[in-house]
């Protein structure tokens, strides 16, 4: 480690001073990602800057750094070091009245913004308290693409924190959303009833009733659900009864039932596909258009576990005036929208995913090396890809976002204020839009290919998917080597998919948006995480003042089951002086997102807890954790959830199950000695690895039978180190041959000691000189032969700073990669 070359020799020391005097006096010129002023992430602090897009400079990612002069939303620039950085006390101030509007599809034109008068309801909140429905033609609906994720694992909480203290457990009490569905009424309930042959038109009479097809097949009739993605090919039929027969020839022709659900369009123009066949009924979503659907009734199909979304099929949004959030004993199950229908009861029991439930199995193509002792870990060689190349989709989803609330006057003030996170629903307008039978066709070509710049680049492998995931995000028009691009917007955070896979190949790697990241046809970007209310329209209102709120996804993912992954995430409030450029940027507070790759519209994030951790605790989480996989295996439902709280000489380490990770209560830390509720301070020493720690990935290696840890330091020295824990013998996981089924086999990293860190590869510094941040591990990368299955490579990942125009074709950032072979 580095302080113990101070004691090595006179000479060294004099080289380690010297290093020293340039290192301070760098600091001025630069900022970093260091959040909390105690923290010290020296090289966080000294990273060079976010996105050029300030009026002179601008403001920071995952790192803060300088930059060119170039038009912004928001201004932010260089900052001195993490020291700078405040603690601002959070305003409670009460939220505005906040009238928001309903969506209509676009089918035949530009959607429209709908005022509750119009919106076919007299809304709860407009005065007159009456629910009236109007006919299925002219209701107002909303866009549950603007969700931005499919339905995401059951979690155990995600309750407000001002309340959080009292209510341990499964059951959790809630008040009305601000936002009401009213149910439209339908003739028959969700359990199946009558048994038809023809219905005309089926919906929403013959809602839960019973179907049979021409060939005898049975159905049950779903009114106004989707099942996002799991497409068949589109069709054009002529009716209701002609997608049913459609699906019945698919399954026939298939020689099985390959066709699960036929969801027939009656709306959908002249020679437009009207009939989508699905091969899943999986994540039943209240659709976006009047559907006319019926699901394949199998010995494997559960009816009655649909209980269907159809329950609020098709509901009329009556609009309810957002009033000032109380503050009363009952706490809010925040949902990913407000527009969301509520259930107006005083209690609600939130189901709990089951322990050993999911059959995983070991990964794929996971091999572990043989005998009952570690085998040291070495490097073989290295290899430069270079840096990733950006490969934008060529579409977008047309779908017009709300217009954004009014914040009062009294809450566009300088300063953080944790109400506008932790008090208000998910924003439409942010997050990643999904592909699915109702945006299918609204997908429409970007007039140019836009050009990003962006910083970051963590990330791993999810369902299929390798994901990189960006702090600031500056999108442009299309540039060239003799044409820089016109700034189009910005966003704290963005995310793309590995396209080719040619790090297998030694070669620069392509990644790709999703049609799902895009808010129009110039390529202006939706923010990969989902804000709220209060912080967008803060940012909105604050534009070209110096004043944001900002979520950066600093670490690499942690999987949670076979399906989703989840990263916590600081929430950064950035303030600039216009005059001096001097920026101060303050920790609030930690989010948790849950991400999912549902399909065409690229990676989804969910915040499933708006606040987690607050600013006065640790930021745990916000340098990644571990998922300790129980016998149930790679991608199963037991174990635990670890994450680390990285402070200035080393990492902390707490834990949690996978059911409770939004529950900030269910959350226990290591003392030194056992598992606490008690949280540790920022002053304490409980540390499971000691270290100046600017970015660290810790994994389990079945080629070696121990944990690896890979880092930068806070040295910037553009240098990743490893070190591996030196057991007395092999560690196994419970899953695998020879494992204790008993054992949390992660909980070995309090056991033994580490070893001492050695050099892994070395980086060249970016082109302006500056070190490089933002590094870490892609695991999964090589699939068998990745280090985490048990083989030899390892893919590596960080920001290198060019300090060039970011509209130029050049960018002002590089995220490069590059393969490490161990022996």
């Amino acid at each position: 480690m580095k302080p113990k070359v101070l004691l090595s020799s006179f000479g060294l020391l004099i080289q380690v001073l010297a290093f020293a005097v340039q290192f301070c006096a760098a600091l001025p010129h630069t900022h970093g990602h260091g959040l909390n002023e105690h923290r010290h992430h020296v090289a966080r602090s000294l990273a060079s800057s976010g996105s050029s897009l300030a009026v002179e400079s601008a403001g920071t990612t995952c790192s803060l750094r300088n930059k060119s002069a170039s038009p912004s939303p928001f201004a932010a620039t260089s900052l001195g070091f993490a020291h700078l950085l405040t603690n601002s006390t959070n305003t409670h101030s009460p939220a505005p009245h906040i009238t928001p509007f309903a969506l209509i599809p676009k089918l035949l034109g530009e959607e429209q913004a709908v005022p509750p008068s119009s919106a076919g309801t007299s809304g709860i909140g407009a005065g007159s308290g009456t629910e009236t429905t109007s006919s299925r033609d002219s209701e107002a609906y909303y866009y549950p693409a603007l969700d931005g994720s499919n339905p995401s694992p059951t979690f155990n909480s995600n309750l407000r924190r001002d309340n959080q203290g009292s209510h341990k457990g499964n059951h959790h009490h809630h008040h009305t959303l601000e936002f009401v569905a009213v149910p439209e009424p339908t003739s028959s309930s969700v359990t199946p009833s009558a048994t038809v042959t023809a219905l005309s038109p089926p919906c929403p009479a013959g809602n839960g009733t019973t179907y049979i097809s021409k060939e005898s097949i049975e159905y049950q009739v779903v009114c106004d659900i989707d099942f996002p993605d799991n497409d068949h090919p589109f069709l054009l039929v002529d009716s209701f009864e002609s997608c049913i027969q459609a699906c019945d020839a698919f399954n026939v022709k298939a020689g099985s039932n390959k066709c699960l659900a036929a969801l027939f369009v009656p709306s959908r123009l002249p020679d437009l596909d009207d009939c989508y066949l699905k091969s899943s009924v999986n994540h039943p979503t209240v659709a976006t258009v009047g559907i006319e659907g019926v699901i394949l009734v199998t010995s494997t199909t559960s009816i009655s576990t649909l209980v269907y979304a159809s329950a609020v099929s098709k509901s009329t949004w009556s609009v309810k005036t957002l009033a000032a959030p109380s503050v009363s004993t009952t706490s809010t199950y925040s949902t990913r929208s407000s527009l969301r229908p509520s259930i107006s009861t005083t209690s609600t029991s939130i189901p709990r995913v089951a322990s050993n439930t999911v059959a995983a199995n070991s990964g794929p193509g996971v091999s572990y090396a043989s005998g009952n002792t570690l085998i040291t870990p070495k490097v073989a060689s290295s290899q430069l890809h270079g840096p990733i190349q950006n490969v934008p989709t060529t579409q977008y989803i047309d779908v017009k976002p709300p217009p954004p609330p009014h914040l009062s006057k009294n809450l566009l003030v300088v300063g953080p204020n944790g109400d506008l996170t932790t008090h208000y629903d998910i924003s439409l307008d942010t997050g990643v839009l999904q592909v699915n039978s109702s945006t299918q066709p609204l997908l429409a070509p970007l007039k140019n290919t836009p050009h990003l710049s962006r910083d970051g680049g963590r990330g791993g492998y999810l369902n299929g998917q390798h994901l990189f995931l960006f702090c600031d995000t500056g999108s442009y028009t299309t540039t060239t080597p003799d044409k820089n691009g016109d700034f189009l917007g910005f966003v704290s955070s963005s995310v793309a998919v590995d396209t080719g896979m040619n790090g297998l190949e030694g070669k620069p790697l392509n990644i790709q948006d999703g049609v799902g990241a895009w808010n129009d046809d110039s390529g202006r970007m939706r923010s990969f995480a989902p804000l709220t209310q209060g912080e967008q329209s803060y940012n909105q209102a604050m534009q070209g003042k110096g004043q944001r709120y900002a979520i950066w996804p600093e670490s690499s993912i942690i999987p949670l089951d076979a399906d989703t992954a989840i990263i916590y995430a600081p929430i950064v409030y950035d303030n600039v002086n216009m005059d001096t450029k001097a920026a101060v940027f303050s920790y609030t507070g930690t989010t948790l997102l849950s991400i999912t790759v549902p399909g065409k519209g690229g990676p989804v994030a969910e915040r499933v807890a708006k606040k987690i951790f607050e600013k006065d605790e640790i930021e745990w989480g916000c340098s990644g954790g571990i998922r300790s996989w129980g016998p149930s295996g790679i991608g199963g439902t037991d174990g635990k959830v670890y994450l680390f709280g990285n402070i200035r000489a080393g990492l902390l380490l707490g834990r949690t199950s996978p059911q409770d990770i939004a529950d900030h209560d269910s959350y226990e830390y290591w003392d030194g000695d056992s598992w606490s509720s008690i949280k540790p301070t920022l002053s304490s020493k409980s540390f499971f690895i000691s270290g100046a720690f600017m970015d660290v990935d810790i994994f389990y290696s079945p080629r070696h039978l121990t944990f690896i840890a890979v880092y930068l330091t806070s040295y910037a020295d553009s240098t990743f180190y490893y070190r591996y824990l030196e057991t007395d013998l092999a560690i196994r996981p419970p899953y695998a041959p020879g494992g204790d089924v008993a054992d949390d086999f992660v909980a070995n990293v309090l056991k033994f000691k580490w070893s001492e860190e050695t050099l892994l590869y070395k980086a060249k510094p970016g082109h302006n000189g500056k070190f490089i941040y933002s590094g870490g591990v892609h695991q999964g990368y090589y699939g068998s032969d990745d280090i985490t299955n048990g083989g030899p490579k390892m893919l590596l990942s960080w920001t290198a700073s060019t300090g060039l125009d970011p509209s130029a074709d050049t960018s002002e950032y590089q995220i490069v990669t590059a393969e490490v072979d161990w022996a």
